[in-house]
């Protein structure tokens, strides 16, 4: 039925069905310790050469420009190996020079080390400066700068502090100057990447394609020198590594052409909503902190989508059809009833949010009348409309008031296909 034609109508958004009922379901600071798809069969690349390197070199370099303040002295001619350090000579007050994140930045890395440049090298026992909120992790000392390497990433969007103490009680120089005068820097953490989202998505199989880290990836860590925090699912999250999305064979084009690996589309959205469905969360594609534990966890358990991928397209021509694809092979094609001109069918790619074995569809008619009617296996996908089965004289025709109707037999095939977060375009 759909929303229903003439004396059988079917339900739209507003109206509530009445029946079964839907299956499925609904830091620590560290105060110092002491020291895409191109429309092609074949792989896609997911990412590329890290941004951390990029970054980290550039902190060392602006850390190395502003902690100048000591040097090597050599012999005229000497070589290297006979250079003997110099008596640092600090002739003025302990400065802060530099803080790493810069004062006010957004978006930041939570995975990544926190870095304080003073104007002298920095005592071995010297105390450390206070990051909030806390998180596990430890400070270095390395001549005049001070660096905090997290163990764990901060949460993302979180406003962090760096207090660094001054007088008696703060950082002191190798020679024992005192800082002056305490300083305080904020900056906040961004979000988790949607690139990530999809890769762990890929990888867990509730996508079209499957998705792997490239050896170069795998490797990072080794060549950078990452810390353990950026090297934790959670930092992973905030820089993605690169990888490479493999589709599988046997699905249409037109589910291709609606796929982006980095940016918001249906296809990421229907596979979110899967998810959801198969670990107790609410099926809204809402990507959330909640949600981002969940995956963490799905993926530290290899716990894959156990209703594999479901795509359908519902064609508006002569005959109607509904053909199903579910694991990359045509699983059913059965003619179909689509919308009257009078409320037809809305073109468009939809995922499923509500199912139910059995309900009632009721709502008005076109001319004004009510109606009232049982269906079975039935699947919403926009709104009102579903596919599921009605009764009708026969099918490959509009006769519904919106949904995509199917006779019993290929309804009840469908229904098991059909999923929470399954894929349903209507074209023609």
């Amino acid at each position: 039925m759909g929303r229903g034609s003439g004396v059988f109508g079917e339900g739209r958004p507003d109206e509530q069905p009445a029946g079964d009922g839907p299956e499925g379901s609904s830091n620590e600071t560290s105060e110092d310790s002491g020291s895409g798809a191109n429309g092609a069969d074949g792989p896609v690349d997911s990412g590329g050469q890290s941004t951390k390197a990029v970054a980290i070199a550039l902190a060392a370099a602006a850390l190395i420009a502003g902690g100048a303040s000591y040097a090597l002295s050599q012999e005229g001619g000497s070589s290297p190996a006979r250079s003997q350090p110099a008596v640092v000579r600090e002739t003025g007050p302990m400065l802060v020079k530099s803080v790493l994140p810069v004062a006010g930045a957004r978006n930041i890395d939570g995975a990544a080390p926190i870095t304080v440049n003073f104007s002298y090298p920095v005592a071995g026992n010297s105390p450390r400066p206070v990051v909030s909120p806390r998180v596990a992790g430890s400070w270095n000392a390395s001549g005049t700068v001070l660096t905090f390497t997290p163990d764990v990433p901060f949460q993302p969007a979180t406003s962090i502090s760096v207090r660094v103490p001054a007088g008696p009680g703060g950082v002191r120089s190798v020679s024992g100057k005192l800082l002056t005068k305490s300083v305080t820097e904020h900056f906040t953490t961004g979000t988790y990447s949607p690139l990530r989202l999809t890769e762990l998505l890929g990888q867990l199989g509730y996508l079209p394609m499957s998705w792997a880290p490239d050896e170069s990836g795998a490797t990072r860590a080794a060549v950078i020198g990452d810390s353990a925090a950026t090297t934790t699912q959670a930092g992973l999250a905030y820089d993605p590594p690169p990888g490479t999305f493999y589709w599988q064979a046997g699905y249409p084009v037109n589910l291709r052409s609606q796929w982006s690996p980095a940016e918001p589309n249906v296809i990421t959205r229907g596979a979110v909503m899967a998810f959801e469905s198969q670990h107790g969360l609410t099926i809204n594609g809402v990507v959330n902190a909640r949600l981002w534990k969940k995956l963490f966890q799905a993926v530290a358990r290899n716990e894959h989508n156990a209703s594999g991928y479901t795509y359908a397209i519902a064609r508006k021509g002569s005959p109607e059809t509904l053909t199903i694809w579910h694991d990359g092979h045509m699983v059913l094609r059965s003619l179909a009833n689509t919308g009257i001109p009078a409320a037809p069918t809305v073109n468009g790619t939809f995922p499923v949010f509500a199912r139910y074995v059995h309900t009632v569809m009721s709502g008005t008619n076109p001319d004004g009348s009510h109606y009232s009617d049982p269906v079975s296996f039935v699947s919403y996908f926009n709104g009102g409309d579903a596919v599921h089965y009605f009764a009708r004289g026969s099918y490959g025709s509009p006769q519904s008031l919106g949904c995509v109707e199917l006779p019993y037999n290929n309804a009840q095939r469908a229904y098991p296909y059909l999923t929470y977060g399954s894929l349903v375009t209507v074209t023609g």
